[in-house]
């Protein structure tokens, strides 16, 4: 028996290392020997901080332990043999809601095993793959089976991985580099940080079995500094795969050498595109360059270069150790495989899922996702990051391919999935993601640089109150410029957010434009509060609280409000207790 505490950086946050402490003191009081290790995020964020109890037979698996809780664990659980039912989240043999219509491949160790011990991801196969490609095929075969898998780049543009491995094997050069991008710059994206945390040694193993097809000496993840606890296990990783000769020279006895570094990304967003996280790892500021050539032509340092994702790269050991039939075989026509996503937003069960291609967009959300919070309505989906695109409720049972979620004009981009409620302004929330990409953008291309600015301002103007009708016209025919001469994947996809709200929430935007009103309520400048007599005791909560002491009036007394020196800031809203103030 033994005691796993989720610490990944979500078990963490929500302090995980203080009831791995608790843990480990109380056993200790009570003289019980037992071994209590980390593990990482196990997709189910919404239960942080999580507690395994491992048996030879099953898993028993507490949510939300605090210091109380971790007590009762070791008195109860450990020592006394009695499950304590009620905290019970998941069993082996009692599988959660959240977990039924998953299919893990990526994460399938996440969660499961000490990602800081190179022999308990050993002991679930891994390095397997490495031994048997470095052992028994050619490079050319390697690339056949990718190819024969179906697999696709996970960082958003579903790109065949064969193809870019195939050009980089082709090409010639005195070097070769095999790169990782770990720069996941998404808002609400947090996928890549989950295997990098949680499974460190299968992103190794997939970057050795790309580097042997491409030819590849040198490897190169390029990981965002805001991960340093991801950067800390990699490096952990890689110092124990050199120890058993999965990296360095003549790796398992063979003739082929390779090793890794970590190259610490500053966090500029525009370094996710490959030609920029290049400029980057070159020393230059982050500005993407033409194509052609391509990376695989001429990448770092002008030698033949291959980039994959983490979640790309975290695919392909499963592939050799299960076969390319057995990965073609999930999903659905061109989108095999399966995908993580990263559930955030105004959903009950934040968190990470892996899916197989084709499920749902409605069976994501709903069945494992768990629906909205609150009892709110569905409105809208975000999906692919700040350049994706918002679909709604009427698209709800588009199946998750990237033909598929591509037609509505979003992207699936990386992983990233918003969920949006009914009191989510569809303009404000497209000028968020404007003043994102705007302000990320590197300025190398006109359109992007001052065009996403041009929008972000309009935008800005509706949702004051102060946009004319023409403004739609002038949002949509910019759009299409920007998309249209933008040299890279930031500025060709920056305007989805507008384009898909006018698409699908036109509607929305006549009203702040036409009604000088915000169907959600979240526009401040076209917001109203006022009281409502017939509901209003004169407790005056609101007067008290109102931080410019415009609410008139007396105790038990009905209050109004001074709409000259009403900021708007919705305080009176919050602390009344009896539904009296109206937001209009």
């Amino acid at each position: 028996m033994k005691i796993r505490v989720g610490l990944g950086s979500c078990g963490i946050a929500s302090g995980g290392r203080k009831v791995m402490g608790v843990l480990k003191s109380r056993a200790k009081e009570l003289g019980i020997n037992i071994e209590i290790e980390n593990t990482g995020c196990i997709g189910m964020c919404f239960y942080e901080p999580l507690v395994d109890i491992v048996t030879d037979e099953k898993t028993y698996t507490y949510g939300f332990v605090d210091d109380e809780l971790a007590k009762r664990i070791i008195d109860e659980h450990i020592k006394g043999g009695n499950i304590i039912e009620d905290k019970i989240i998941y069993s082996t043999d009692n599988e959660a809601d959240y977990e039924k219509k998953q299919y893990k491949i990526v994460l399938e160790n996440c969660g499961i095993i000490n990602p800081e011990k190179i022999e308990d991801y050993i002991e679930k196969n891994g390095y397997s793959a490495v031994e048997k490609v470095l052992k028994e095929m050619t490079p050319e075969k390697v690339v056949e089976v990718i190819k024969e898998a179906g697999l696709r780049g996970r960082g958003g543009a579903g790109f065949p991985t064969w193809f870019k491995w195939n050009a980089a094997r082709k090409s010639k050069g005195d070097k070769k580099y095999m790169v990782c991008n770990a720069d996941e710059g998404d808002p609400g994206a947090f996928m890549d940080r989950s295997v990098l945390e949680g499974d460190p040694h299968r992103l190794i193993e997939g970057m050795i079995i790309g580097a042997y097809a491409i030819g590849a000496n040198e490897g190169i993840i390029y990981c965002r500094a805001e991960y340093p606890l991801a950067i800390e296990r990699l490096e952990l990783a890689m110092e124990q795969a050199r120890e058993k000769n999965y990296l360095g020279n003549s790796i398992l006895g063979t003739n082929f050498n390779f090793d890794l570094i970590i190259k610490k990304g500053a966090g500029a967003f525009v370094c996710g595109e490959e030609t920029a996280l290049i400029e980057s790892l070159e020393g230059k500021r982050g500005m993407p360059r033409l194509k052609p050539p391509f990376p695989a032509q001429a990448g770092y340092f002008q030698y033949p270069t291959n980039i994959n994702n983490v979640e790309t790269l975290a695919n392909v050991p499963w592939i050799f150790s299960n076969g390319a039939k057995a990965y073609s075989d999930i999903g659905s026509g061109k989108s095999v495989g399966t995908k993580v996503f990263a559930l955030s937003g105004k959903i009950k069960n934040g968190g990470l899922v892996e899916i197989p291609m084709g499920m749902t967009l409605r069976e994501v959300i709903f069945d494992i996702g768990g629906g909205i919070k609150n009892g709110k309505k569905f409105k809208a989906v975000q999906m692919g990051g700040p350049s994706g695109g918002c679909i709604p409720a009427s698209l709800l049972d588009t199946p998750v391919t990237y033909e598929a979620i591509n037609a509505t004009g979003a992207i699936m981009g990386s992983g990233g999935m918003v969920v949006l409620d009914e009191t989510t302004c569809m303009v404000d929330i497209a000028k968020f993601f404007l003043d994102f990409t705007c302000k990320e953008s590197c300025g190398k291309c006109i359109y992007c640089r001052i065009g996403t600015k041009r929008m972000h301002e309009i935008l800005v103007k509706i949702t004051e109150g102060k946009g004319k009708m023409e403004d739609l016209d002038e949002l949509e025919s910019l759009a299409y410029s920007i998309k249209d001469a933008s040299l890279c994947g930031l500025g060709q996809t920056a305007p989805n957010p507008v384009l898909t709200g006018l698409k699908y929430f036109r509607e929305e935007y006549e009203a702040h434009i036409i009604d000088k009103r915000c169907p959600a309520k979240q526009c401040k400048d076209l917001l109203t509060y006022s009281i409502n007599p017939d509901k209003c005791i004169g407790c005056t909560l609101c007067a008290k609280n109102c931080p410019t002491n415009t609410i008139d009036g007396s105790v038990k007394k009905v209050h109004s409000i001074n709409q000259e020196g009403c900021i708007k800031c919705g305080n009176c809203l919050s602390v009344c207790k009896f539904d009296a103030v109206n937001v209009m």
